[in-house]
């Protein structure tokens, strides 16, 4: 009886001569969902006794990272711009703790859009005890900014988000540099899609107003690209430092490789493309954590069929920058390059030959301007993402644009006398926090 109601369920809205044209459909669907998807990584590391710190953990993308870090038993600091003691960071935390069997989650109050709140955080991490990290994720800088349907500006948003990252990396980089040989460090940049937008501009801070969201997160993006790739310059410049050793012994996949390494810290940007999710929604102002307009979610639910085959879910957007050729046992990660479905984006960044030529010193970077008996690193210029002369340029519009985001963003006396309280409990009874081991 079931089988002749489906049956006549099929027959009528099913023809029979359309059948293969049915089925042809249905599998040029599923392939063009999985190649929108991407590349999927096979490889897997053990990370436990790993110490992980995130920005950006609480967004869709970054909990899913949280989730995958802690399935392989790491050690997780997650900076929250909420109190860690809010229900949202506490449910969340607990959730996780509780469904991967790892107790060692943690989050730590820190507004990513206040150089106040960075150095306060920062400050109280290499004060304290354990100033131990194996890796830093900057996940905040992904989550699109801006939208189709609005005319505002969001200039300051976008450069707030990069400052974090600099001023965080500047901050923590001496306790990274000063870290024992054998810890295999990572720096990882979560960068939005839109970089090719802006591939034949580098970007400053200056740039003029109105230009199209597209072209102002491109810049964004190609901004954090640059930069990172001159940290890395900078790092393969200092003297050499012996690299740490394979995990032999482990059941997890190496990945020193002694041939492109020069230093045990390695900094890369990474792209997970475009997703539904952190991008699409934002696009179409259906973004739920910000004001959302009702036509946005309203076209945002009504093309759901047609985002989820051809942009990727947030598992799917997490996966490593992995790059494995045939017949490598190693796995081999390129230092300060951009990933993009697992494998190296070659990515022309056009300079103008005015700032090229500009100093003929391009080729080394100055440590302690106008002092005497200055330290330089030379750094070669091997033209990648538009070589020294580009890092540079990037480099130093972060270094100006920072001291005026500082001056424009003062500590409160709220600020400074919850930080003086905070620390005077701490001296007094020496509890640590639930949520927070700092």
């Amino acid at each position: 009886m079931v089988l002749k109601i489906v049956e006549a369920f099929a027959s009528s809205f099913f023809p029979t001569q359309y059948i293969v044209h049915i089925v042809v459909g249905i599998v040029v669907i599923l392939t063009l969902h999985a190649i929108s998807q991407g590349r999927r990584t096979t490889r897997e590391r053990d990370l436990h006794g790993r110490i992980v710190l995130i920005t950006g953990g609480f967004t869709l993308l970054g909990l899913t990272i949280l989730q995958s870090l802690a399935q392989r038993g790491a050690h997780i600091i997650a900076l929250s711009p909420e109190p860690i003691d809010s229900a949202d960071v506490t449910i969340l935390i607990s959730l996780l703790r509780t469904t991967t069997s790892n107790e060692q989650i943690f989050a730590e109050k820190c507004d990513v859009t206040s150089p106040t709140s960075i150095r306060s955080f920062c400050t109280r991490f290499l004060t304290g005890q354990d100033q131990r990290i194996d890796a830093i994720i900057f996940a905040h800088e992904y989550h699109q900014i801006g939208s189709l349907f609005s005319r505002k500006d969001k200039e300051k948003e976008r450069n707030a988000g990069s400052l974090t990252t600099f001023l965080i990396i500047t901050l923590l980089l001496p306790a990274l540099l000063v870290a024992p040989v054998e810890r295999d460090i990572r720096i990882m940049n979560i960068v939005n899609p839109f970089y090719a937008a802006a591939a034949t501009l580098l970007p400053p801070f200056d740039l003029p107003k109105g230009r199209s969201v597209f072209l102002g997160e491109g810049i964004r993006s190609l901004r954090s690209i640059i930069d990172t790739r001159h940290l890395q310059c900078i790092l393969d410049a200092l003297p050499a430092a012996q690299l740490p050793k394979p995990e032999k012994c482990s059941s997890s996949v190496p990945v020193v490789n002694t041939k492109a390494q020069k230093l045990n810290i390695v900094a890369v940007s990474v792209c997970p493309g475009i997703s539904r999710v952190d991008t699409i929604s934002t696009f179409f102002n259906a973004d739920w954590t910000i004001r959302s307009t009702s036509f946005g979610i309203a076209l945002y639910v009504i093309l759901q069929p047609i985002l989820r085959i051809f942009f990727k879910s947030p598992e799917m957007a997490m996966q490593s920058p992995t790059q494995v050729p045939d017949a490598m046992p190693e796995e081999v990660l390129t230092p300060g390059a951009l990933y993009r479905e697992c494998a190296v984006v070659a990515l022309k960044v056009s300079v103008p030959e005015k700032l090229a030529l500009s100093n003929p010193e391009a080729s080394s970077y100055k440590k302690g301007k106008g002092k005497a008996g200055e330290e330089v690193l030379e750094i070669p210029d091997d033209g990648e993402y538009g070589g020294e002369v580009a890092g540079r340029f990037v480099w130093e519009s972060y270094e100006e644009a920072l001291k005026l985001w500082e001056q424009e963003n003062p500590a409160s006396e709220e600020d400074v006398k919850r930080e003086e309280e905070r620390k005077r409990k701490r001296e007094k009874v020496g509890v640590v926090d639930e949520v927070s081991p700092y």
